[in-house]
């Protein structure tokens, strides 16, 4: 015969006592932000030649980037279109391509967006990370009204260190990464070129009046901060302050919060060292005058792709965070926030197999992965 299992007495009083606590207010019980949620890759669509980025344009649908120069449609059943038309030249070698895309903020209206890219010299030799904006047509396979708002001066001969991820700020501004370009590494100490910085503009290309350095002779007045050295991810945090991180040499990776007008040290500090294993410059890592960054990492994990959690998806305890995916170690790092400070860091994904290059979170709650491989994937985490 089956008998029911008894309670003890004791754990019934106390069992009581908790659900007096709660009725009180004085105890929260949250089952869902106790745990970490169990993560399940669901890939959409494969097949994408080294994706850079994915943005969401309504109704299921995503754009993504292919680096070597390509604007693909994904439908919601994860079919990919044909190529779009209208894309401007595009000098796609090695790590230049076709890179970030992000929609602008009232797209539902006005169906526009924003790419950067590496754009050849109009005459002789050279490149440079330029930022466009566009319209998407109505049927969603061309771009329209193509308008180059920024350049990258000056364009030098070089295939590495774009930087070139894009946020819109909540007052309508642009802010764009850009990278060093390598062999121009001294370029992030001085302010009468773009290299090593991060730029403020508007939407139209013009200058917004309080940038740092506007009223400054020598100084290019997009600037909004320097001294850095290839960055690949950006996002704004829930304060609305832009958060990025910048792949280091050997080692040295970081995290910053760039604020206008700081100079975050590269190459002149640095905890990375050079290829090798030599030290870069006088081989420090602090510096008066420079930022420090909130969080790095020794050895290099080559981030790329941020994305801030807001949904409920994962849990309470995964709001806040920050999500970045890491190029050479195959997985998503998780970085739980405390104010400007990074109080834990957890792997994610180890057994995916590619590199991540773009981390986005989805109108739908959800956060979505491109994978960086010949035959790259979009993914979906879905939680369990």
């Amino acid at each position: 015969m089956k008998h029911d299992q008894q309670r003890p007495f004791g754990a019934t009083l106390f069992l009581l006592f908790l659900l007096f606590l709660v009725a009180l207010g004085g105890l929260s019980i949250n089952p869902v932000a106790a745990q970490a949620p169990n993560l399940r890759p669901q890939v959409i669509a494969s097949g994408l030649e080294h994706p850079w980025a994915v943005a969401f344009i309504g109704g299921g649908q995503m754009l993504v980037t292919e680096r070597p120069g390509r604007l693909r449609l994904i439908t919601p059943e994860g079919r990919v279109s044909a190529p779009l038309a209208g894309l401007p030249e595009i000098d796609a070698n090695r790590q230049g391509g076709l890179l970030d895309l992000i929609t602008d903020r009232d797209f539902a209206r006005n169906r526009m967006l924003y790419f950067c890219f590496a754009e050849p010299a109009a005459q002789g030799s050279g490149n440079s990370t330029t930022l466009a904006s566009a319209r998407l047509s109505d049927n969603a396979s061309a771009l329209e009204k193509v308008t180059v708002i920024f350049r990258q001066q000056p364009k030098v001969i070089s295939h590495a260190h774009f930087g070139c991820r894009i946020v819109e700020a909540n007052d309508g501004t642009l802010f764009l990464t850009l990278g060093d370009r390598y062999s121009r590494m001294a370029d992030a100490q001085t302010l009468d070129n773009h290299h090593g910085k991060v730029i403020r503009i508007h939407k139209d290309g013009s200058v917004p009046a309080d940038n740092p350095f506007v009223n400054q002779a020598g100084a290019r007045p997009e600037i909004w901060s320097y001294g850095h050295r290839n960055s690949q991810g950006a996002a704004l945090g829930p304060d609305g302050h832009l958060w990025t991180h910048e792949h280091g040499p050997q080692g040295g990776d970081e995290l910053n919060r760039p604020a206008a007008g700081k100079n975050y040290g590269w190459p002149v500090i640095t905890y990375g060292k050079d290829y090798g294993g030599g030290t870069i410059g006088a081989g420090l890592s602090a510096k008066n005058g420079m930022e420090q960054p909130l969080h790095f990492w020794v050895p290099s994990i080559a981030p790329s792709g941020m994305a801030l959690v807001r949904s409920e998806r994962y849990g309470k305890n995964w709001q806040g965070s920050l999500l970045l995916g890491s190029l050479k170690f195959n997985y998503l790092a998780r970085l739980e926030i405390d104010g400007q400070r990074v109080v834990r860091e957890e792997k994610l994904l180890q057994k995916i197999g590619q590199g991540i290059r773009d981390v986005r979170e989805g109108p739908d709650g959800y956060v979505y992965l491109l994978t960086d491989a010949a035959n790259g994937q979009l993914i979906r985490l879905l939680p369990e």
